[in-house]
């Protein structure tokens, strides 16, 4: 009896692991891909990837836009650092600077042309480059603190200068070709013992301001720009050393500082100077090399020098081997002055950091 109800325990409980873990029938598949199956047999393919397909589509979605959001907070967290630094903080280091060569921001603004950062932070790191290496200064002392205010002052209307220059030269279709900066610049090399160098010029410039040959460059190029501009603009001025040519050439043997006094034109009048010995190449704007040229007491026709502050008229007075003796009428540049006063006077200036 018992044997038997053991038999029938194991037989129902055989059953019922049999169910358990009896596999599920998968639904048939066709052995063979034909024209009436293709369409069932890419359904199925394709069904198998989207479970992977739209998970990686959703989190490159989510990628895209989180990188867009953190590189505009980076970027406007820049911007807002960029500002303070340039703006409120008034920062003058190097770093600064390079920025602000790569990005031209202004400083301030004349007559509606703005006026680049990076010129006016050339002007002043040159300046303070100077006065530290050659003159010792130490800038954080009051003295130097108080020489540093006068720098940036110094810095912001020289740059305030060229920046009108190029307004103006721009209304009146003035440039400076890299000829004629080439060319200045080989002038400014020569020296008493001939031509020097460019990269002596070069180590020298570097050593007294901290400019690069590039740099140096700009500076020289925006000052032959504010002299054409001062020069095209000046008519009174032309006419006035016209007309003192026309004088001198009259009556050569008259005292030339006589004549000067009898010559004005509209409130303009000449100025007298004199030399003194100095060497034939003396660096004096090309006046002395003028000067070799003439006869005794003979007069030079209108001279404009490379220091572009007005017109000259020489007369040789002696000369032997080495020196020359000269003197000379200067009719002063004053119409591109006079303009960039009445602008500042007019409040058309607007400066973004205080100095």
């Amino acid at each position: 009896m018992q044997l038997a109800m053991l038999s029938i325990v194991k037989r129902y409980m055989k059953k019922i692991l049999t169910k358990l873990f009896k596999r599920k029938e998968e639904p048939p598949v066709a052995s063979r891909i034909t024209t009436d199956t293709v369409a069932e047999h890419r359904e199925r393919i394709l069904a198998g990837g989207r479970k992977f397909k739209y998970p990686i589509q959703y989190a490159r979605h989510r990628l895209v836009i989180n990188a867009t959001l953190i590189g505009l907070s980076v970027l406007i967290t820049a911007i807002v650092v960029g500002w303070w630094q340039l703006y409120p903080a008034q920062n003058t280091s190097q770093f600064i600077y390079r920025i602000t060569k790569f990005i031209p921001v202004p400083v301030a603004n004349i007559d509606g042309q703005s006026v680049l950062y990076s010129d006016y932070l050339m002007k002043y790191l040159g300046a303070v480059h100077y006065l530290e290496q050659k003159e010792q200064l130490n800038i954080k002392s009051d003295d130097g603190k108080e020489q540093i205010k006068y720098v940036k002052s110094q810095s912001m209307q020289d740059a305030i200068a060229d920046a009108y220059a190029v307004k103006l030269a721009g209304e009146m279709g003035l440039s400076v070709t890299d000829a004629e900066l080439q060319a200045f610049l080989q002038l400014l090399r020569q020296s008493s013992d001939g031509e020097t160098s460019e990269q002596t010029y070069n180590a020298v410039v570097s050593d007294f301001y901290g400019w690069s040959p590039e740099e140096n460059a700009h500076m020289t190029k925006n000052k032959l720009l504010r002299q054409k501009v001062s020069y095209a603009m000046d008519s009174a001025s032309l006419s006035l050393a016209e007309k003192l040519l026309e004088a001198v050439r009259l009556n050569p043997s008259a005292d030339l500082k006589t004549t000067i006094e009898s010559i004005s034109q509209d409130g303009l009048t000449a100025t007298y100077g004199d030399s003194g010995w100095v060497p034939r190449s003396n660096q004096d704007g090309g006046l002395a090399i003028e000067a070799v040229k003439l006869a005794k007491l003979g007069y030079s026709s209108i001279i404009k020098t490379t220091a572009g502050d007005g017109y000259y008229i020489v007369r040789l007075l002696e000369i032997n081997d080495d020196e020359v003796n000269y003197d000379y009428a200067k009719i002063p540049l004053t119409a591109y002055d006079s303009s960039l006063k009445s602008i500042i006077d007019s409040g058309d200036v607007d400066t973004f950091i205080s100095i």
